[in-house]
């Protein structure tokens, strides 16, 4: 079953070199375990733009769809065999990245 697991952050560009080299390390160690299918960081809110085409017309609006002080920094899609799997591996991505992080089934 794969996995997403989001990481939460509230400012852009904030992971330091220690946490960069920590995150390599849990990357290569989804690699090695066979539990890797992507994983990417993302800009801050304010590169974002939302597309709302339900009209006639798609309209674009610069900034995220919310407000808020928080937002989704990057993330990692995994394979994992159940739940607590990947509950214990978004545990280890928390702790190289000094993150929250949220973890979802996909559908």
């Amino acid at each position: 079953m794969q996995y997403l697991l989001s990481v939460i952050d509230d400012t852009p560009d904030s992971g330091t070199p220690e946490e960069m080299v920590d995150i390599d390390v849990f990357n290569e160690a989804l690699q090695t375990g066979g539990h890797w299918v992507f994983a990417g960081g993302l800009g801050g809110p304010d590169t974002a733009t939302v597309i709302d085409g339900r009209g006639a017309q798609a309209v674009f609006t610069d900034g995220p769809f919310v407000e808020t002080k928080e937002w989704l920094s990057g993330f990692w899609i995994i394979e994992a065999p159940d739940l607590d799997a990947a509950l214990k591996l978004a545990a280890a991505g928390s702790k190289a990245c000094n993150r929250r992080v949220e973890v979802r089934p996909f559908l």
